[in-house]
């Protein structure tokens, strides 16, 4: 096999990936009812689609002789800016008490470590013999 035939191969199978990523973006865009878990669609998996569709047009350009670096950019601009607009987007919803607010934290020192709870004072661990 010739670097052209794999080359062809990769943008095939690149476009592949990526229009399943976007289809399964779309669905859940289309199918999810609350708008906080209608954000996860297309920031994370549309976002991972569109990358791998950018990544088919730049093998797509190697293999023509001709090098493109625009793909890069679109990438680096897409990957940045699609957490943060996701994360506006959460927070106007979280403001405006447009979906419910998660619970508290229990109140005690193990919330948000690696401590594990203290047993209980009146159960001893028995030991098997």
């Amino acid at each position: 096999m010739t670097a052209q035939i794999l080359a062809i191969y990769a943008v095939a199978l690149s476009l592949l990936i990526g229009s399943g990523f976007v289809l399964v973006g779309v669905i859940g865009l289309l199918k999810f009812d609350d708008p906080m878990t209608r954000l996860h669609a297309p920031t994370k998996v549309g976002t991972v689609g569109i990358g791998m569709l950018l990544l088919a047009s730049m093998i797509n350009s190697f293999r023509m002789g001709d090098t493109s670096i625009h793909e890069i950019l679109i990438m680096a601009f897409l990957f940045v800016t699609a957490p943060i607009s996701a994360h506006f987007i959460a927070k106007v919803g979280i403001h405006h008490r447009a979906c419910e607010t998660p619970p508290s934290p229990p109140r005690d020192e193990t919330w948000s470590t690696l401590k594990s709870p203290e047993p209980d004072q009146g159960t001893e661990p028995t030991a098997q013999g």
